[in-house]
């Protein structure tokens, strides 16, 4: 059964990390999904809705819940972004038209990992990716949508891909949007245990399912001129297809 996807992709990997967008698409096209990206989307209001701005987050919220509202699934490679829009988008003051289509919409919006494991029922991944690594339990996607075991799956049924576990995987890595801004002492002590226990794994790699986290880590380990790279679990998982 073709399932029809409509994209949504988050404001991180459309303006810094647009392969993992193209590799989300590459991906769901590979397993039989139509895919659609409507052009007119924008941000789902998450920087404002994390910092306070309920009002703001609501107007972006009825636009996009607008946008996707006949949408048969809507995918996102992100948990952040995806938790308030299937868990958090309820709190805001919406409007009644959207407050209403969200009542039964949200429960066809997913995070890319969610909609492999729940509905299209993916148990192995296909392909090959040479190298050691270890994964990051991004917040939001824990937390709040459940994410389980699924990602790990994939990862260690990968032909030449050695899965190893850092120490505490679900411990924040201390970006949290506007939280690294306000407090980026506390910020930078939270990605530097993180880091730490990253090059601790002897990993290769660090995959996550949240471009920002990767971002932030990403930017600790190169200041300390750490030789681990860090890949979007979308990208890892399209270039391992790639060398079936």
């Amino acid at each position: 059964m073709s399932h029809h996807v409509h994209l949504m992709v988050p404001c991180f990997v459309n303006q810094l990390f647009p392969d993992t967008g193209i590799s989300t698409v590459k991906i769901l096209r590979e397993f039989g999904c139509k895919v659609s990206y409507p052009e007119e989307q924008t941000c789902c209001g998450q920087p404002a809705f994390n910092s306070g701005y309920w009002d703001q987050a609501a107007e972006l919220a009825d636009r996009l819940i607008g946008i996707f509202k006949d949408a048969e699934y809507v995918v996102a490679p992100s948990g952040s972004c995806v938790s308030l829009m299937k868990k958090l988008y309820k709190d805001l003051p919406l409007s009644s038209e959207a407050k209403a289509t969200w009542d039964t919409w949200h429960s066809r919006v997913f995070e890319l990992s969610e909609f492999l494991d729940q509905v299209l029922k993916i148990d192995t991944w296909p392909g090959r990716f040479p190298g050691k690594v270890t994964m990051h339990d991004a917040c939001h996607g824990l937390r709040e949508l459940g994410i389980g075991p699924a990602p790990r799956r994939w990862l260690d049924s990968i032909d030449e891909l050695e899965l190893v576990e850092m120490m505490r995987p679900d411990t924040c890595c201390g970006f949290g949007g506007t939280f690294a801004v306000k407090f980026a002492g506390i910020s930078t002590a939270m990605v530097e245990n993180k880091s730490q226990w990253i090059k601790d794994s002897g990993a290769d790699y660090v995959v996550a399912a949240d471009s920002s986290c990767l971002m932030h880590i990403d930017g600790y380990l190169k200041r300390n001129n750490s030789t681990v790279q860090t890949i979007h679990l979308a990208d890892l998982l399209w270039q391992a297809m790639e060398n079936r």
